[in-house]
């Protein structure tokens, strides 16, 4: 009897939050026998993060939308348990976009998987130390230019990329480190564990408000995850040269006519800069970066937590957490 496989698959384009009706699961799928030159990855963790959610529109993007009928992409990591390439040795533990599935077949020579070195935790390779942590570390760095004696703020500050972007601009020099977060829990990890000097509830605070009375001087730069209305209210509080990482925009991705900033203008008034950024334009990088912030981690300047949700088919409920604000920290599915 041949063995077979569960994947999930998109099944129709999502109208705000995953539901029901969005994802199927299919069980049918033959597991593989890779050829000359692949390997067959058993996938074991998912990384779970925002932009997944645009993926499964049909709208431009980085990437191409997923088809209706496809596998949802996903990044993960897995263990290779058949090859046919001397590039990968079974025991393996990799790293790629290998989809919502339990079983990926992968081409060795196209160099888009990474090896993983043993012993490191799969939930710190897929955080901290990947993607969501680069996204950090290079929007701090590259985009925002953190000097000494800044004043930075960041929105989904409890969020993967937003925890890690905050204790680098600490690292980085910032004066002073202000969050921006969903609950009262939330907003006191940043302060009590991750040394950020004050927290913004936006669902119980004037966000404007707080803003004023915690960045007296105004905002040097400010790390937007969320857009939306507290985008607005970054902008409207912003210092002279002030630096505005775009890093993703969580509010308005299950909106169907998203909104854009209202306070633009300030960038005039005050001389300002306003840049996207996409993580893959700094791949190249990574070794690096890793390299350093691995050493932070070890050193306990950078601090980490993980939110893991068990199992395959709750995939879509984990996507779910990152726009409910149910998460904190790194969302992993463990397959």
């Amino acid at each position: 009897m041949t063995d077979t496989y569960r994947r999930i698959l998109l099944a129709a384009r999502p109208q705000g939050l995953v539901d029901g009706s969005t994802l199927t699961i299919d069980d049918s799928a033959e597991v593989p026998e890779p050829a000359d030159g692949q390997a067959l990855v058993a996938v074991r963790h998912l990384s779970i993060d925002p932009t997944i959610r645009t993926w499964m529109d049909d709208a431009p993007g980085y990437l191409p939308p997923i088809a209706i009928g496809d596998g949802v992409r996903s990044g993960g990591l897995g263990e290779v348990v058949a090859s046919r390439t001397d590039a990968l040795s079974v025991g393996d533990t990799v790293f790629g976009m290998l989809g919502w599935q339990e079983y990926a077949l992968v081409d060795a020579a196209d160099g888009s998987l990474a090896v993983v070195p043993p012993g490191i935790e799969p939930a710190v390779v897929l955080g901290v130390l990947g993607v969501t942590g680069m996204t950090a570390y290079f929007g701090i760095r590259d985009i925002g230019r953190v000097e000494e004696g800044d004043t930075v703020v960041v929105s989904g500050a409890a969020g993967a990329t937003g925890s890690v972007a905050g204790q680098l601009a600490r690292i980085a020099g910032a004066a002073s480190v202000v969050g921006i977060a969903g609950s009262a829990d939330k907003c006191a990890w940043l302060v009590d564990e991750l040394g950020f000097d004050h927290a913004i509830n936006y669902r119980d605070e004037d966000v404007g408000a707080r803003l004023r009375a915690t960045c007296p001087r105004g905002i040097d730069v400010y790390f937007d995850n969320v857009g939306g209305g507290i985008l607005d209210a970054a902008l409207a509080n912003l210092a002279r040269s002030a630096r505005v990482v775009l890093c993703g925009a969580i509010s308005q991705y299950n909106e169907d006519r998203p909104v854009g900033p209202k306070n633009y203008l300030q960038l005039i008034v005050t001389r300002s800069r306003m840049e996207g950024f996409l993580i893959l334009d700094y791949l190249d990088r990574f070794p690096e970066a890793q390299l350093e912030m691995a050493g932070w981690v070890m050193e306990g300047r950078i601090h980490h937590r993980e939110h893991m949700v068990q199992g395959l088919d709750r995939a879509g409920e984990a996507l779910n957490l990152l726009f409910s604000g149910g998460n904190t920290g790194k969302v992993v599915v463990v397959v």
